[in-house]
């Protein structure tokens, strides 16, 4: 075991140029970072010592503190599931459908006959709380469901807890879950999303939140780490992806700077194993709203807090830094981009950091992984650990 602990961060939504299959998704120019780089004067100078300007164009740079380089995607669909699953060894091809469009007449009537309540938004609403205020005093009047998509491959349900029990929004979304699995459909997670307050002044409850995942296809490399006893810590979103599945401890986090400071808290435990952070506003604030200024700043937050999580390393620990997708803000529309991602990869002893060859796919990095705790690392992916000294 070359690294006692490996601390995953993944930039949700930050590609770093269009993938070679981009044309096929609409994608072709697509550049999250890139752009944001030309539109907002991005000063981010502690990531850029590690290497992260240089995956834009992945020249040389002998200045650099990390490994460097870019992976490529090559499971189908471009949403945060497929992403996580291809990271951690999942091979998947079909795709997980997004409905930025609203849902078919044909679901929504499902859901009513589910239910028995009246389905009322069903549209895309990036920011949750503005369909919330524009519903809110609707869904309590009528006792209906205010059902929407945040663009990615979800379907999110709302309703006052004064109106509908929580328990029993829950007991609602098990069952839509189950509908939601059919192919014509196949959405990636159903979520319950309780609300409280009064009119103009409503509020989601984000600590009741609930997430249904479909469950992974296939067993992945943090199921083989969980069966070799090692511990996989799992921070903000990174649970609900995997619906569980693989995680024997769950931190939640509600924004990046929560995500980050419990992050920064895990770095000071002691413990043998993988822990993966997902940095979400990235993509869900800023990605989707196309908002490059936000964006931007919020590379610029997360920079400042790169020496402290960098400093906090012990010498056998490892860091990397990576993307699940793009979600370029300069593109029409809110869906995700078929990027490349970046791959970044720190330790404090390695004694020649450098470009690394372009990675085929982002499987690379769970494989790594996988060889660095001697787990299987699920037949796709090729390990770089002996190219890390």
């Amino acid at each position: 075991m070359k690294f006692k602990r490996i601390f995953l961060m993944v930039l949700d939504g930050l590609g770093v140029g269009e993938a070679s299959d981009a044309s096929n998704y609409g994608d072709t120019g697509s550049n999250t970072l890139g752009h944001i780089k030309e539109k907002y004067d991005l000063f981010i100078p502690n990531l850029k010592k590690i290497g992260f300007l240089d995956t834009l164009n992945m020249n040389e740079d002998k200045e650099v503190e990390a490994y460097y380089t870019i992976a490529s995607p090559i499971n189908a669909g471009k949403d945060s599931l497929n992403g996580h699953y291809e990271m951690m060894g999942i091979k998947n091809n079909i795709p997980f459908k997004t409905f930025n469009k609203g849902f078919s007449p044909q679901l929504v009537s499902g859901i009513e006959q589910l239910t028995g309540r009246k389905v009322i938004g069903n549209k895309c609403s990036i920011d949750g709380l503005s369909i919330i205020n524009e519903l809110g005093e609707r869904q309590q009047n009528y006792g209906s469901l205010i059902v929407y998509t945040s663009a990615d491959s979800d379907l999110q349900i709302a309703a006052h807890e004064d109106c509908i029990p929580i328990s029993t929004l829950y007991q609602y979304c098990e069952r839509i879950r189950a509908v939601t699995l059919r192919d014509e459909w196949r959405v990636g997670r159903v979520i319950a999303r309780p609300f409280n307050g009064k009119v103009g002044h409503y509020k989601l409850l984000n600590s009741a939140r609930r997430d249904y995942a479909v469950k992974p296809p296939t067993k992945s490399i943090l199921d083989n780490l969980i069966d070799a006893k090692y511990n996989v810590i799992g921070i903000g979103k990174v649970n609900d992806i995997f619906d569980g599945q693989g995680i024997n401890k769950v931190i939640k986090a509600n924004s990046n700077s929560e995500a980050i400071n419990k992050f920064i808290d895990i770095i000071d435990k002691k413990f043998t194993g993988l822990c993966i952070v997902n940095l979400a506003d990235f993509d869900g604030l800023y990605g989707h709203t196309r908002d490059v200024e936000g964006y931007g700043k919020a590379i610029e937050e997360l920079d400042v807090d790169i020496p402290i999580i960098l400093n906090k390393l012990e010498t056998d620990d490892l860091l990397i830094i990576t993307a699940d997708h793009g979600n370029d803000p300069t593109f029409d529309g809110n869906d995700h981009t078929r990027e490349n991602v970046p791959v970044i990869l720190y330790s404090r002893n390695f004694k020649e950091a450098k470009r690394l060859e372009p990675f085929n796919t982002l499987a690379n990095i769970g494989a790594t992984i996988a060889d660095n705790f001697e787990v299987n690392d699920m037949n796709i992916g090729m390990s770089i650990l002996e190219e890390l000294e």
